[in-house]
């Protein structure tokens, strides 16, 4: 029974060899008698090689012999195989040639690339909007999609034509509508903001949906902040973490860095540590500088994942050097301590200047205090005093608990006793402690503290 069975199959597949074998014998002498249709079935079969030998070179010549007697798709094709230089030397002018010579006889596929390779002036061909504007508009008449979506965009940025939010809106509607994703979003977007068309909340959330529902990932994290906020649409939290999730399987690093902060919270989802790290770490791979120093945190706390200050250290350093200004003084405060890594004074006072500069009111008492004591940068009691202010101006009691000693002894500033108790009266009411019984002693034996070096910035950013 199982020869019988094998001797069933070979002869399966030997009928299937000879009946191809048939077919391109009889398709070549189609071919070969003048017949554009064989000959661009024939070349066809070489480029893909099913039922004969793949042959570039051979499909080639028979594309050519078909576009060369009128074949409209045959003129297209050539057309891609001079533009991609398959079975011929890479040509952009004969592939412009031929692509025009199929877009003439109203191909829309061909329109569009003709539109393409105008607009974007490439091997040879020189740049003309206007022409790009022309066949981008036949080729979207015949509901092209990609033209459609293409055409918007040149309406829209006057491009080859006179700028029109309405067409823009229009076309892209058109091409939403044929069930393009990317064009649903675009389209919730205009309806969102009123760009070429009135303002209209609820259809927004229609196309948001669409888009989302096809797994366009920023119409995902767009429904996601929608539900999460509670805007347009009631607010649901189980539904924000849903389509936040959904993008950020997609690698959105921002709804990534979503997911990571609902584990954290539990709001749409329990609490889960390992999975708000997992999610901290997918987003802070893909460059969310939020989630860079997110990661570091979870590192230096031991929050989800082992502590690790080495690794705190190296997210920090990612997030800060994009700028980020938390980042910037945890950083600054590990290279002064010389937690996962060295200790290094003059990295400190640059990342600490960098963060003050943003206005982080630690960073500022930070640099204050690095000013003070010369740590990082020459003793400068004026520097000093100036940035400390700064920080006490923002709350910050410590910063205000030091301003207050400052004007007491008139260091970096002319003495003045009111302001003295003004600023350490606000730092205890700012919850500084040492404060209270510093009102009640004699200043001259106080000293300022420099253990604000080791106070780091532990609040996390959604």
């Amino acid at each position: 029974m199982k020869t019988n069975t094998i001797f069933s199959a070979l002869l399966i597949i030997l009928f299937s060899s000879v009946s191809c074998n048939s077919n391109i014998n009889k398709l070549k002498k189609e071919a070969e008698s003048g017949d554009a249709e064989a000959q661009y079935n024939l070349a066809v079969e070489y480029l893909i090689g099913e039922e004969t030998k793949a042959d570039d070179e051979l499909a080639f010549k028979w594309m050519e012999k078909s576009a060369q007697q009128g074949h409209i798709v045959a003129q297209h094709d050539l057309g891609h195989l001079y533009f991609d230089g398959v079975g011929t030397v890479a040509d952009t002018i004969k592939a412009l040639h031929w692509m025009k010579k199929s877009a003439e006889q109203g191909n829309a596929s061909s329109q569009f690339n003709l539109a393409l390779m105008y607009k974007k002036g490439e091997g040879g061909i020189p740049q003309n909007l206007e022409e790009a504007f022309n066949w981008y508009t036949k080729s979207a008449e015949q509901e092209h999609a990609k033209a459609q979506y293409n055409l918007s965009y040149m309406y829209l940025g006057g491009e080859g034509t006179v700028e029109d939010k309405e067409k823009a809106f229009d076309w892209m509607k058109k091409c939403a509508e044929l069930g393009t994703k990317e064009a649903q979003f675009i389209i919730g977007i205009d309806y969102e903001n009123g760009t070429g068309t009135e303002i209209n909340k609820e259809t927004a959330f229609n196309w948001y949906e669409k888009a989302a529902k096809q797994g366009h990932e920023d119409a995902q994290y767009t429904l996601g902040l929608l539900y999460n906020k509670g805007e347009i649409v009631e607010e649901n939290k189980e539904k924000a973490f849903y389509w936040f999730k959904e993008s950020a399987k997609q690698e959105h690093d921002e709804a990534q860095s979503q997911v990571s902060y609902m584990y954290r919270i539990g709001e749409g989802v329990n609490t889960d540590k390992e999975q708000e790290f997992y999610w901290a770490k997918k987003s802070a791979e893909n460059g969310n500088i939020g989630a860079q120093y997110n990661l570091g945190l979870m590192y230096d706390l031991g929050q989800g994942t082992k502590q690790d200050d080495s690794q705190a250290f190296y997210w920090f350093k990612k997030s800060a050097e994009h700028g980020f200004f938390r980042a910037q003084y945890n950083l600054a405060n590990m290279y002064y301590s010389g937690r996962g890594t060295e200790i290094d004074d003059i990295k400190a006072f640059y990342w600490c200047i960098e963060s003050a500069k943003q206005e982080h009111a630690m960073a500022q008492h930070l640099l204050s205090m690095m000013y003070y004591f010369g740590r990082g940068t020459s003793e400068d009691k004026a520097k000093a005093f100036e940035w400390c202010e700064k920080s006490a101006q923002q709350n910050f009691a410590e910063a205000q608990f030091d301003l207050g000693t400052m004007y007491y002894r008139g260091e970096g500033v002319e003495v003045n006793k009111e302001k003295a108790d003004y600023w350490t009266s606000k730092s205890y009411e700012n919850g500084y402690k040492p404060a209270k019984s510093i009102l009640e002693m004699d200043r001259y034996n106080m000293e300022i503290d420099n253990t604000v070096f080791d106070d780091m910035t532990k609040q996390q950013v959604a």
